[in-house]
């Protein structure tokens, strides 16, 4: 017989588990379901795993979820894939669902922050729920008459549409931004914001107008730019050669429109943070790239995708969702320094 003509060893199945572990096979599914607490020993349900590692046994997943009514399979919607935040949020997620027996299958909303399109017209039967990241709640319409569990992350959650909402302490973030450059003697100030309509973006800019404006003698000037380094670029080359006062400082609604004013200040003979100081907002690996390195506000993806994928789990099980907001900290780097007046 030739290797070809092999006959493919058969898989091993929970009895095997239960006949080389030395226990019922109703012990085996109660631990291998995670149901064995109170009912099974520590040491025998560590033995029931270990045996099931040894012979390489692997859960009839299809099986499982035909018995439990769930196909044990989330989908995350996000505005894009090229940005790093997303991509975290994603591998958050994706950790805390796997440790569930959950996947999570990634679809990239093909109109950013618009209304994204159905990616399973025909098969909203194969998931058990929804999580979507910084988008309007009906930016989903095509997925709302699949009666899906929706967990929207960084977004309105005033919006009572969704089953849960996980949010970020943005306007605190952005207040650190301002505490921070008010404390080294920066009144006048360039707003380089997103022009990007969202939630999250919309909070930055109320927090920011009203730190500054809580401080009496500070002037903020807003332009708006897509949220490309050459489209911040542009914007923030174009608002700093207007005559009159020049800010002496750029508060950026992320990142990437941040390299794009350091760039602007470079191409007008601006030292960074000599002459200008320039705060992000994200703190993407983008932050420590740039020279000088970006003062942002860090902002915990992977533990949002957590919560996140920790709150469909609720919402599907019954239980109440975690509330409040996920806390942000300021990283002060080296692109800001106290104004050119406050040094002479």
């Amino acid at each position: 017989m030739t290797s070809a003509q092999q006959p493919v060893p058969a898989r091993p199945t929970s009895r095997d588990v239960a006949r080389a572990a030395g226990v019922s096979q109703a012990t085996v599914s109660l631990v291998l379901g995670e149901k064995w607490p109170g009912r099974v020993s520590e040491t025998t349900a560590q033995r029931v795993r270990d045996t099931a590692a040894e012979i390489g046994y692997r859960p009839n997943l299809a099986a499982r979820s035909l018995r439990l009514g769930r196909t044990r399979t989330a989908l995350l919607v996000v505005p894009a894939l090229t940005n790093e935040f997303f991509a975290r949020v994603y591998a958050g997620a994706a950790e805390l669902a796997a440790g569930h027996g959950f996947g999570v299958v990634l679809y990239p909303s093909p109109d950013g922050t618009g209304p994204a399109r159905d990616p399973f017209a025909s098969a909203r039967a194969a998931l058990d729920g929804v999580i979507a990241s910084s988008m309007a709640a009906d930016a989903l319409g095509a997925l709302h008459g699949a009666d899906l569990p929706l967990v929207m992350l960084d977004s309105d959650p005033s919006d009572t549409g969704p089953a849960a909402h996980v949010n970020l302490d943005i306007a605190d973030g952005m207040r650190q931004v301002t505490d921070h450059l008010l404390g080294l003697g920066h009144r006048r100030f360039l707003h380089l914001a997103s022009a990007v309509d969202t939630w999250t973006f919309a909070v930055r800019a109320r927090a920011l107008h009203g730190a500054l404006g809580a401080a009496g003698d500070a002037t903020v000037r807003t332009v708006r730019a897509p949220l490309e380094v050459r489209a911040g670029r542009e914007a923030a080359e174009q608002a700093l050669s207007v005559s009159g006062d020049r800010p002496t400082a750029i508060i950026c609604d992320d990142d990437i429109l941040a390299a794009g004013a350091c760039k602007a200040a470079r191409r007008l003979g601006l030292r960074v943070p000599d002459e200008l100081s320039v705060t992000g907002f994200d703190d993407l690996a983008l932050a420590t790239a740039l020279e000088p390195e970006l003062t942002t506000v860090r902002l915990p993806a992977e533990q949002v995708g957590e919560r996140g994928m920790e709150a469909l789990l609720a919402v599907l099980d019954g239980r109440p969702v975690e509330r409040g907001g996920l806390p942000v900290r300021l990283v002060v780097r080296g692109s800001t320094a106290p104004p050119p007046a406050a040094r002479t």
